[in-house]
């Protein structure tokens, strides 16, 4: 196989588990349901059947369905699926988000961010505050209704995780911005930011440079809950 039949085989998976794992999360294919059989599948989505099997394998690998012998491909209880794998939640913002799914992000984030930067502003290097000092500016550059805005909100955050230098903190980091990301870009869906966020980050940024803990674990709580309420404004 050439790497760019390879190449198409990967785009072909990705877009059958893209297309199925969105139907799944959005309940159009609820839980306990039966996926058609792996030759009416493949027909349907003009695909061959190697990529459609290679795409359940996926939805497999993500929690979201289970296959077995005689019975079928079924999808599994939404207690199963693995919500903070990014492209799972790549998937809930495809659509309309459930409401309590966003809620549960939220409160995550509530709980891992504010005590990651707690950490970080013990224990963050030069590098640490260099990488959190570039995204800042380029967010400031670019505005978060850009790409490379929201790219660079990405890499703030990411680096403010990787600051606490708790490596189970950083094992978090994927799953952590990749719900920063979605959230921001869907509230903006229909309309701007209701308000510039900047303030927000520099506030968590200073007390981290500071070495305050406390103030830097109370900036972050502040700009979680903003970020809360700006996504409740726009569902």
């Amino acid at each position: 196989m050439t790497s760019s039949s390879r190449g198409t085989g990967r785009r072909l998976r990705g877009a059958v588990a893209h297309y199925l794992g969105t139907a799944i999360v959005s309940g159009e294919i609820a839980p306990g349901e039966r996926l058609t059989g792996e030759v009416a599948s493949s027909e349907a989505l003009d695909v061959s059947r190697s990529a459609y099997r290679e795409a359940v394998q996926v939805l497999t690998a993500k929690g979201l369905v289970e296959s077995r012998p005689k019975a079928g491909t079924r999808v599994l209880p939404r207690s199963r699926w693995n919500m903070l794998d990014p492209a799972v939640l790549a998937w809930a913002f495809s659509g309309e988000p459930d409401p309590d799914f966003v809620r549960d992000l939220f409160e995550l984030r509530a709980i891992v961010e504010p005590n990651a930067a707690r950490l970080a502003a013990e224990r963050r290097d030069k590098t640490d505050i260099k990488t959190m000092k570039d995204a800042l500016a380029a967010m400031r550059r670019h505005t978060l209704a850009t790409e490379a805005g929201r790219a660079a909100d990405r890499d703030f955050h990411d680096a403010l995780l990787r600051a606490s230098h708790n490596n189970a903190v950083i094992a978090l980091s994927a799953s952590i911005v990749a719900a920063v990301t979605w959230t921001t870009q869907f509230k903006q869906r229909i309309r701007a930011l209701p308000r510039d966020p900047m303030p927000d980050h520099v506030r968590v940024f200073d007390a981290i440079v500071a070495g305050d803990a406390d103030a830097a674990s109370d900036a972050m709580r502040v700009l979680v809950d903003l970020a809360l309420e700006d996504t409740r404004s726009s569902m």
